[in-house]
């Protein structure tokens, strides 16, 4: 044990108001000093504040808590946001920006359009359909 601590424990065992002189008070050049008085005025001090709580901390309502967490609803103001620009950029521009930011793999093309063929219509008409049928099937 050290000597601080053995001098602390004996303070505690002392009898109150007996005559000794405290420990703290030590002689120096200009007489007899308060060495610890700082931190003995200090513990005085915080020997009345709450010690369940961190320093400096202070206590907060549950219900402001609740309050301040509780999520906002910010859909009117996204809409009129929204809707207030009616500017709506050139289709080859936005085309342009899409493909920049277009990677080069094959995942991030686009698919291919394929072009719709048109029904190719038949050289043939009706007439020369008749004509066949009456010379292959020998019906007039």
């Amino acid at each position: 044990m050290s000597a601080s601590l053995l001098r602390r424990g004996l303070e505690l065992l002392e009898a109150p108001g007996q005559g000794k002189a405290l420990p703290g008070l030590q002689r120096g050049p200009e007489g007899l000093k308060a060495v610890g008085a700082a931190r003995r005025r200090r513990a005085a001090a915080e020997s009345g504040r709450n010690k369940a709580t961190v320093k400096g901390r202070v206590v907060k309502s549950a219900i402001e808590e609740y309050h301040k967490k509780k999520p906002v609803n910010h859909l009117k103001k996204n809409l009129k946001y929204m809707l207030k620009g009616r500017i709506v950029a050139n289709k080859a521009i936005t085309e342009q920006v899409l493909a920049q930011n277009r990677g080069r793999k094959s995942k991030d093309q686009p698919p291919k359009k394929v072009a719709k063929k048109k029904p190719e219509g038949t050289v043939f008409t009706e007439e020369d359909f008749r004509k066949f049928e009456r010379e292959y099937f020998g019906r007039p």
